[in-house]
């Protein structure tokens, strides 16, 4: 039980891809509780999802994630021919931007304390964002090795925070009293999914290019996508180059997840399990903002708040 504290949260949003979606339903059960956000640390999604809350635009990209299907996610995806990764990623930054989703500001304007954390991967060091652009911070924090093309920065290359940091609880502004509560995209926990789906079909489904188009997406990311049972019955051979990455990534991230949290153990854990979903599956939105709403309630009640 957490005891003298007050409605201010000092709140960490750890990295995860679509995962990351969850950090909305976090988010509103905590203000729907009467809590208010004093600080705010991410990395990779969580340093998108932050910023975006910093700069009061959660709610219009809230409204716009959910509004997209599996063939807008796919269209917003600029595949490219790179040894740099797969994902050029400025394609749904620019139409974030054409919104004005992620506005062209500087992290120490913000109207509360923002961090966004991303990795140097030429002088191997964590880069730490408390001030300068907000859309270089998130667009660089971001950036999946071997998915997503580098962010170009001070005559170096960053790449997603997570690679060092999933969870950078050590980077986020405390003020006495307040509740350090962090959210653990990368949990070693089951998934069970009865949330709302967006699930959009009918016309899609008549249409032959369009299901050409969902055929390559599953070619490239099926195995990745495959539920929990599914992935236990996979064979050696079955392992793709993308799905041998992002299992590799995941792993990674999990372990120094764990690490994070023994260093510095927050309040209130709110965790999401890795299996909830991949990188790509945005699509899920409203699956993914009920569920993190779930948790995060859960984690409050268990801690009495």
């Amino acid at each position: 039980m957490l005891k003298n504290r007050s409605n201010s949260v000092a709140l960490v949003l750890g990295s995860g891809g679509a995962r990351g979606l969850a950090h909305i339903g976090v988010i509103e059960e905590l203000f729907r509780r009467g809590y208010k956000i004093s600080s705010i640390s991410g990395s990779s999604m969580g340093a998108m999802i932050g910023g975006l809350l910093a700069t009061n635009k959660l709610e219009e990209y809230k409204k716009w994630i959910l509004s997209l299907d599996k063939l807008d996610i796919l269209n917003l995806i600029d595949f490219t021919i790179s040894s740099k990764g797969i994902v050029k990623g400025q394609k749904v930054f620019e139409r974030m931007q054409e919104m004005n989703m992620i506005p062209d500001v500087n992290i120490e304007d913000l109207p509360i304390p923002f961090t966004a954390v991303a990795v140097d991967i030429i002088n191997n060091e964590l880069v730490v964002f408390k001030s300068g652009n907000l859309q270089i911070a998130i667009r660089a924090s971001i950036s999946i090795p071997s998915v997503f093309t580098p962010q170009p920065y001070n005559n170096t290359l960053l790449v997603d925070g997570g690679v060092l940091s999933p969870l950078p609880l050590e980077f986020v502004e405390r003020k006495p009293g307040d509740i350090l509560l962090a959210v653990d995209l990368n949990a070693l926990i089951p998934y069970n999914d009865q949330s709302p789906k967006n699930n959009k079909k009918g016309w899609m489904a008549e249409n032959p290019k369009i299901e050409q188009m969902l055929a390559k997406w599953d070619k490239l990311f099926g195995h990745y996508n495959q539920k929990e049972k599914e992935i236990k019955q996979l064979k050696p051979k079955s392992i793709g180059y993308f799905d041998l990455a992002m299992r590799s990534v995941q792993l990674m991230q999990s372990q120094l997840t764990q690490y994070a949290l023994k260093v510095t153990p927050p309040d209130v854990l709110v965790s999401i399990s890795k299996n909830s979903a991949t990188v790509f599956e945005f699509y899920r939105a409203a699956e993914l903002i009920e569920y993190g709403r779930k948790q995060c309630a859960k984690a409050m009640d268990e801690n009495g708040l």
